[in-house]
């Protein structure tokens, strides 16, 4: 009973975190550039001995929320008119530099100018080039797509567009960032920058609330098998405590 109780409560404790991983991808579905996260499960064993019988190993293994990946599929793409909205058709990122002076990265490409004339995306985070900070003059801008900036017709910077090894782990930094792991950007191979248009979020809504749905009805399951154990103890501790002597 007491390894029940311990799995049903390790097991509500993960429907709860994958809960509000999957809440926060429904809220970012109207975020420009966001990736979804999926949840990742690892099952794990109460008790580890050597003597542990068939039927205490199913007793005792039990999942829990092993951490997120981030699905890096592509959102589709939505035309906007605006000669700062680009997007990025393939795998490649946008490059902008944090507060602390890092690099992250980003699919969100609602671009605008400073008042500096330094290149910033909606969070006023630089957007880097090839040569570091984009600064654009005043003037008519056009975007190719190879990311060559012009203001009229004369070439102004170049945007730096990072692509990843598949199997490169992208962490989450809020706002539609992402951090990479160190030395990890390789140069954009299958990437082409897209002006005026702009990437949807990855996430689907119907997905995302048939998960929701699951998830939620996973929780209400550990929480009435918590109940029931809970009250089986106490029936326990009523009938057997009175005849300890």
């Amino acid at each position: 009973m007491d390894s029940g109780y311990y799995a049903a409560c390790a097991g509500l404790a993960a429907q709860v975190q994958a809960l509000e991983l999957i809440a926060n991808n429904l809220s970012n579905l109207g975020t420009a550039g966001y990736r979804g996260q999926q949840a990742t499960f690892r099952s794990i064993l109460a008790s580890r001995g050597d003597l542990q019988s068939p039927v205490n190993n199913a007793i005792n293994n039990f999942g829990i929320l092993g951490g997120s990946t981030v699905d890096l599929e592509s959102g589709s793409l939505t035309a906007t008119g605006n000669p700062l909205d680009l997007a990025v058709a393939g795998k490649g990122f946008f490059v902008v530099q944090s507060d602390s002076g890092g690099r992250l990265y980003t699919r969100n490409g609602g671009l605008h100018r400073a008042t500096d004339g330094t290149l910033v995306n909606s969070e006023g985070d630089p957007v880097l080039g090839e040569l570091g900070r984009v600064q654009l003059p005043n003037g008519v801008i056009s975007v190719s797509g190879d990311g060559t900036i012009s203001v009229d017709g004369a070439v102004a910077a170049k945007l730096h567009i990072a692509e990843f090894a598949p199997n490169t782990e992208l962490q989450p930094a809020g706002k539609a960032l992402y951090a990479a792991p160190p030395d990890s950007e390789l140069p954009p191979v299958s990437s082409s920058v897209r002006q005026g248009m702009l990437e949807q979020s990855n996430v689907s809504e119907v997905t995302g609330l048939v998960q929701l749905i699951s998830v939620q009805r996973n929780a209400e399951m550990m929480q009435r098998a918590l109940s029931l154990f809970d009250t089986q103890l106490n029936q326990t501790a009523a009938q057997d405590l009175p005849r300890v002597q």
